[in-house]
């Protein structure tokens, strides 16, 4: 039997997939609300209600403000209790394992047609980690990611905020201005973030967050 009366976040920056995913699913996972992020920042303000309590995520890892894995890390790292599942057009093995070795429950192709979508959700949400029929995933190499990963996840959601507003090029004045504080406060976090980064200044700080991207695949 599937669940049913859900709350799930779509978070993809292409309306026609979300629109498409949405109404596929709509059929087999009956009267569940659905929630739609276009950037991580969306994505962010949607998990920040306290009032909805969210059954799964399905996230795309290159929406606008995410840089590879960064938000897959820090969802699983602030919301351990909401699955987290990755659906990407990146769909070779490396991508995968790297999803589950940071805390994916699952990992669907976006080639995948919705009958297998709608078994993949059903599969999470019943608690099990879902992978596509015969990927033999390889074992995460040793390549610094992890390391920038670990530190990464020590960052407070505020934090991690001012981190991708440092990615997107903003001044601190920008930034404090959008968040609602004091210059000095966007400083006292960038010595924080600097620190927990094992990093300097600003430069570095967004070299590191980039080591978590991916190559840019067209869909």
């Amino acid at each position: 039997m599937k669940p049913e009366n859900l709350n799930i976040i779509i978070a993809d920056d292409h309306p026609l997939f979300r629109n498409a995913l949405r109404q596929a699913l709509s059929s087999s996972f009956a009267n569940t609300q659905w929630f739609e992020a276009d950037s991580a920042d969306a994505l962010q303000k949607l998990i920040d209600n306290q009032d909805i309590e969210y059954d799964v995520v399905l996230l795309d890892l290159q929406m606008p403000g995410s840089h590879g894995y960064s938000t897959l890390i820090h969802l699983r790292t602030h919301f351990q209790e909401l699955p987290v599942v990755v659906i990407s057009a990146h769909e070779d093995s490396t991508t995968m394992s790297r999803a589950i070795h940071y805390g994916s429950s699952g990992f669907i192709p976006k080639s995948s047609s919705m009958e297998t979508l709608a078994q993949a959700l059903e599969a999470v949400l019943m608690g099990d980690i879902w992978l596509p029929a015969g990927i033999d995933l390889p074992q995460v190499s040793d390549d610094g990611t992890d390391q920038v990963a670990s530190r990464l996840s020590e960052l407070t959601p505020q934090q991690y905020k001012v981190l991708q507003m440092f990615a997107e090029g903003l001044l601190n004045k920008q930034i404090a201005y959008d968040l609602n504080v004091s210059e000095a406060t966007i400083k006292a976090h960038a010595t924080a973030i600097f620190r927990k980064l094992g990093v300097r200044n600003r430069t570095q700080a967004v070299i590191a967050l980039q080591q978590l991207e991916m190559e840019k695949v067209e869909i």
